[in-house]
């Protein structure tokens, strides 16, 4: 029946010639015109009916054909589509099992013919089976829906992330600020925690959050991503590029999402994320109880049926989001990140490191392996050290010291000295002044050590003793106004002021 419909297609749907149409399939001019005068006599017209299978075609065709008069028993489609969704199961342990029950049934090549054409008259073509638990395809939707900032009133985009399980096409959508790095991450640990388990492979399309260099055969995964699929035990399989066949499941729950949750959201203002989050949670449970139209139960009924029982077990603790960062160990052996400092083994000054940075933790990394752990300092010019990671006074590795600190300093001039010597003073390790140390020395490259000096005896005169303070001084050309001129602001005289003697006469400190 496959050679009637292509000639009846070709004839009716193509207008080619006769002479074309048997030289295309293969066969003579007369099969080409004994077909078409027989579709004609059947009153049949293209294309044809999406109902008529090979079966009913063959009885129209060729009527009181005796082989056409023994009808077969049908296989149960949608059984077979339900069981092929389950691991190792094939259409020919399904045909097995049909000949088992039905010895008189259909031979294997007619009996796959069948499922596929029924599978046309579906509403979703299946052209892809997918496994229980196997794969969990994700994606963010092209439309966005816009959002107010409850504190601001400042408008902004939320970005609805779609993660689609492979056999049930259960869904589960979220909204984000963006389509970072970080949005991808936290989507998918939320998709993970909503159905309770873990795919075999996560399925993302080519965005630079989850793949650094797309490639059909050896993508470059961004290592956030990597390590989050690793904390989880799943594998990441991005889509090829330009084939979106591969990746047809999200596509289509993307579609969904944006015709049935944003469209039926149009008309609706939300205040925040949350407000937005709360209304599409709401549809999306709805959308995933929502029967299907041509097959039994619908997306939840169907992922509890197949996918959960086939998931990974989550692991005990959920994924952590890190940034990654390149950094070099100053000579102080400690790494500066996010404009705060951490320590690290003095062995390590002057070599670069990884960090990774987390909500909680900083972790430096040398080759791969850990070498220092600390607990991570918000705002800015804080310092964790760990003593165990500083150089010992009477070790060979030490390059600097405060000694030799002093001595380049002697070279400028007595009060740079003075200044040296009170920063080293005032930190808790001595090697927490070093970097100070240096960039106020290395201004006199820049000022000559006449200027320097000046600028010193400045800063120690008001106690200014940081790096931040001798390069002001020195920008603003305060080291050549004479010390005289520049003098501390009249005290303010006000009725409503306190004086000394207010307090019992003490020194205010």
């Amino acid at each position: 029946m496959r050679q009637v419909r292509e000639v009846l297609g070709q004839k009716w749907g193509m207008g080619r010639t006769i002479r074309q149409i048997a030289r295309s399939c293969g066969v003579s001019r007369d099969t080409v015109t004994e077909y078409i005068r027989r579709a004609e006599a059947a009153g049949l017209s293209w294309p044809l009916p999406a109902d008529l299978d090979d079966a009913a075609l063959d009885a129209r065709l060729f009527p009181g054909n005796p082989a056409h008069l023994n009808q077969r028993p049908e296989p149960d489609f949608p059984w077979i589509l339900k069981e092929l969704r389950r691991k190792h199961v094939t259409l020919w342990l399904l045909w097995t099992e049909y000949k088992r029950q039905h010895p008189d049934g259909y031979q294997y090549s007619h009996f796959c013919e069948r499922y596929r054409q029924w599978v046309k008259t579906t509403e979703i073509t299946f052209r892809q089976v997918h496994k229980a638990g196997e794969k969990v395809f994700l994606d963010f939707a092209g439309d966005t829906v816009e959002v107010v900032d409850p504190f601001t009133g400042e408008l902004f985009q939320g970005h609805i992330f779609v993660a689609v399980q492979g056999a049930s096409n259960y869904l589960y959508t979220e909204a984000f600020p963006g389509e970072g790095m970080c949005a991808w991450v936290m989507g998918v640990r939320h998709a993970l925690e909503f159905f309770k388990g873990v795919p075999r492979a996560l399925v993302p399309d080519n965005p630079k959050a989850t793949v650094v260099r797309p490639c059909r055969f050896e993508p470059e995964l961004n290592r956030v991503f990597q390590e989050m699929a690793a904390h989880y035990g799943t594998a990441v399989l991005p889509a090829p590029p330009r084939m979106p066949r591969a990746k047809a499941k999200v596509e289509a729950g993307v579609k969904f999402v944006e015709t049935r949750i944003l469209a039926a959201l149009r008309d609706r203002t939300f205040f925040g994320l949350t407000e937005l989050n709360r209304a599409v949670r709401e549809a999306m449970v709805e959308l995933n109880e929502e029967p299907f139209k041509k097959l039994e139960g619908n997306r939840r009924s169907c992922f509890e049926e197949l996918d959960r029982p086939a998931l990974l077990p989550l692991p005990a603790l959920p994924y952590e989001f890190a940034v990654w960062k390149r950094a070099r160990v100053h000579i102080d052996y400690h790494v500066e990140v996010e404009g705060n400092f951490y320590s690290v083994p003095y062995r390590l000054a002057h070599r670069e490191v990884e960090v990774r940075l987390t909500a909680r933790l900083v972790e430096v990394l040398f080759q791969g392996k850990q070498v220092a752990a600390h607990q991570r300092l918000w705002g800015k010019g804080r310092t964790s050290t760990i003593p165990e990671h500083l150089a010992p006074a009477h070790s060979k590795h030490r390059e600097w010291t405060p000694e030799r600190f002093a001595s380049w300093a002697a070279t400028i001039g007595p009060s740079t000295v003075k200044l040296v010597h009170d920063i080293l003073e005032s930190r808790p390790h001595p090697e927490l002044g070093f970097r100070s140390c240096l960039g106020i020395l290395s201004l006199g490259k820049r000022y000559g050590p006449e200027r320097l000096e000046a600028a010193a005896g400045r800063a120690l005169s008001f106690r200014a003793l940081s790096y931040r303070h001798i390069r002001s001084i020195l920008e603003k050309g305060l080291d050549q106004v004479p010390a005289e001129t520049v003098s501390a602001p009249a005290p303010l005289q006000h009725s409503n002021l306190r004086g000394a003697a207010y307090y019992g006469g003490g020194q205010v400190h």
